[in-house]
């Protein structure tokens, strides 16, 4: 009996030594990618004029996963409403105490037809895309309203972390099939899937699944579903196809985090 303990201790020490290991390892390989995304963004954006599409964002905050609003030289935003699920808006946008407060201008994020092409050094986007129908349309406006070689920092969620994770990735030529289509923003394709597949266990907020389904019938006026489910490899592949050069692509935790350059010519 001994003996048998002596291995039952053994092997649970052997096993939380493993798993111990296993946590900084990844945690290491976290504050690295932490640190090349922040160290890319210095070059990038440092005192540039940006415009940040669904702000303010507390991932951009001092203290969030990339601390961009302290680097920015100004910064503006762009929402579809006033008034939002997640924010309510003035048409001034603060998002530093310490820093002058940019413009809001109340848009669709796909159709920014009151900013004149090449206004902007770059664009931010935080947890929005995939709540576009027609992403590529958007990413092509957001291209348009940059300088030539002009950057994107675009935050998606990882879905296999999130209440999408019953959902496969959504191809890259549905989405530009959305766009040779021209799908509006009133599309609800995806809504018989995002019904039948969401994890409501995952997302306390949503409500019941007659909430849930009530509000994402609504989807126009909340602009709350996830027409699109994304990972690495098809936000890469996705900015590639639009025309963007991605520059750094970088999972973290529930976030694909990356960064690219407008290939658009002078």
């Amino acid at each position: 009996m001994k003996s048998a303990n002596r291995r039952t201790v053994h092997s649970l020490l052997t096993n939380n030594v493993a798993g111990i290991k296993s946590v900084l390892s990844d945690g290491m390989m976290q504050l690295r990618a932490r640190l090349l995304l922040h160290n890319r963004l210095v070059q990038l954006v440092s005192q540039k004029r940006g415009l940040e599409i669904g702000g303010p964002s507390d991932l951009f905050r001092p203290s969030g996963l990339i601390p961009i609003y302290q680097l920015a030289g100004s910064l503006d935003n762009c929402d579809f409403s006033s008034t939002t699920k997640w924010s309510t808006h003035s048409s001034a946008f603060s998002y530093r105490e310490d820093k002058s407060p940019g413009k809001t201008f109340f848009l669709d994020g796909s159709k920014l037809s009151s900013i004149p092409d090449n206004s902007y050094d770059f664009v931010l986007s935080c947890h929005n895309l995939e709540h576009f129908a027609n992403p590529v349309k958007a990413l092509r406006e957001w291209m348009r309203i940059l300088h030539p070689g002009g950057t994107l920092v675009v935050i998606v969620p990882f879905y296999r972390k999130t209440f999408d994770h019953r959902r496969a990735p959504t191809t890259v030529e549905h989405m530009l099939h959305d766009f040779e289509t021209d799908v509006g923003e009133d599309d609800l394709t995806h809504l018989d899937e995002v019904l039948a597949l969401h994890d409501l266990e995952m997302d306390p907020r949503a409500g019941t699944i007659e909430e849930f389904s009530k509000r994402s019938r609504s989807n126009f006026l909340n602009r709350c579903l996830h027409h699109h489910v994304f990972n690495r490899d098809n936000v890469r592949d996705l900015l590639t196809a639009v025309g963007w050069k991605p520059a750094l692509i970088q999972q973290l935790g529930v976030h694909v985090c990356a960064i690219a350059t407008s290939l658009k010519q002078a």
